[in-house]
């Protein structure tokens, strides 16, 4: 092999053996309120579940269950709200609610947490994926509409990072096709679409209350609708349907729902603390919109790193502050800058998620040990793939664009951003050592 000669100088660059930026990365982390953990407190004194897996009062749950509810439907202007133990059995219920089951199909995301395909799966139906815009980083309307087919049931939407999808055209190419949209609003509680605040936009709203959102209880999620089957079935869901339709039929004509339910009910205590949570929602989530605005202001002087895209007379509300890289104006990998940036004190998240269709999972179309249900099945004789180069813009951003950053989260502030911009201008000023640097590892490897 013909050697090369590399001529790495002297460098500032933490990489490179400089100083950094910041010697210790801030850790950003979501503490409850003191009240919350008063409520707590109180609900320890209780029954910590008020559950029954029977017709009745109780089949929807104790005081804190429906108080948190009540709190819910009056901050997003629903009819009807239903808590659950995870924002994950809460997408596994909406959609059972409307009416998915096998030989159908429902289009979704390729770029978010894979819980939103596999409660696709758990209802017996197959998930496609339509591609993603490149500044929302949602699912868009002309992706989706290459997707329908005369099985597709319902199409299930992502609002990432805080932000959402342009509703505008999915909405129209839903109602042309007769789809209700199920919208995945676990990042982005208190965003706004042209002024509708995302979780409303669709038919079904999903929260989350994990441990890592803005507003959380440590795990929880909830369901909200205006459409009154769909969330009785949805409670149908959450609390042993099957078990308890002899005793609903008897107190609650016209309420026949051949549904099978499992256990996905949320406890007394974590409700009491999410409904001392939510009076925090708009003030958190306001804090983090100013130290966002912060930063994508001083972003505007990077020409090679942009920051988060806000769609026109919409709010943003930045769960995560997510950054695209120009590899072409910079002259380096991604992966090189966030290597970077976290020697200089500021470590990013590169690729934020592989897209789902290229999991194993999906690959490999089985899901059982002994079946290949529901991706082959008499029910689902649709021809299609999961193959490499499904959605290319969501894999270019994966594999060469997107990095994600905690920076609007606290305890960080604007000297944090400040501090991170300095090392952004380094990485910028020692372009060639990095290069040189780049070089090396490719030789090594």
């Amino acid at each position: 092999m013909k050697k090369i000669k590399l001529n790495i100088k002297k460098s500032e660059l933490a990489l490179l053996g400089g100083k950094p930026v910041q010697a210790q990365p801030t850790v950003a982390r979501d503490l409850i309120s003191p009240e919350a953990r008063r409520a707590a407190n109180t609900a320890m004194k209780t029954e910590l579940s008020k559950f029954l897996g029977r017709g009745g009062k109780r089949f929807y749950g104790g005081e804190h269950v429906l108080k948190l509810e009540e709190e819910a439907k009056k901050y997003f202007g629903t009819k009807y709200a239903v808590s659950f133990n995870s924002a994950t059995t809460a997408l596994q219920a909406a959609v059972a609610a409307v009416g998915v089951g096998p030989g159908d199909q429902v289009i979704t995301s390729p770029f978010t947490m894979p819980a939103t395909a596999t409660a696709i799966l758990l209802n017996g139906a197959v998930p496609t994926f339509a591609d993603i815009d490149p500044d929302t980083y949602c699912v868009n309307a002309k992706s989706i509409e290459k997707q329908i087919k005369k099985n597709t049931r319902a199409i299930l939407a992502v609002n990432i990072f805080g932000g959402t999808a342009d509703y505008g055209p999915i909405k129209k190419l839903a109602k042309k096709h007769n789809l209700p949209i199920i919208e995945d609003n676990a990042q982005s509680p208190g965003a706004t679409y042209q002024g509708k605040l995302a979780g409303t936009i669709g038919d079904i709203g999903i929260l989350s209350f994990n441990v890592h959102k803005v507003i959380q209880s440590g795990e929880g999620g909830m369901l909200i609708t205006n459409n009154k089957r769909y969330a009785y079935r949805a409670a149908l869901v959450r609390n042993h349907g099957e078990a308890v339709m002899d005793d609903v039929w008897e107190s609650e004509p016209n309420t026949r729902e051949l549904i099978v339910g499992s256990n996905y009910r949320l406890t007394e205590l974590q409700a009491a603390i999410m409904v001392e949570e939510f009076k925090r929602l708009d003030k958190l989530n306001n804090a983090r919109i100013k130290q966002a605005n912060y930063l994508t202001k001083k972003l505007e002087k990077i020409s090679w790193l942009s920051g988060a895209h806000v769609l026109p007379k919409s709010k943003h509300v930045y769960y995560l502050y997510p950054l695209k890289v120009d590899e072409k104006k910079i002259g380096l990998h991604r992966d090189t800058i966030a290597k970077a940036l976290a020697a200089e004190g500021f470590p990013v998240q590169i690729g934020y998620q592989k897209p789902i269709y290229l999991m194993p999972l999906f690959q490999e179309k089985r899901m059982y040990e002994h079946s290949r249900f529901p991706f082959i099945s008499k029910e689902f004789r649709q021809k299609y793939d999961y193959r490499k180069g499904t959605c290319p813009v969501t894999e270019r951003i994966y594999e060469h664009e997107i990095m994600v950053t905690k920076l609007c989260k606290p305890p960080h502030n604007k000297k944090s951003i400040d501090d991170f911009i300095a090392a952004v201008k380094k990485i910028e000023k020692e372009r060639d050592n990095l290069e040189q640097y780049e070089r090396r590892a490719t030789l090594l490897s």
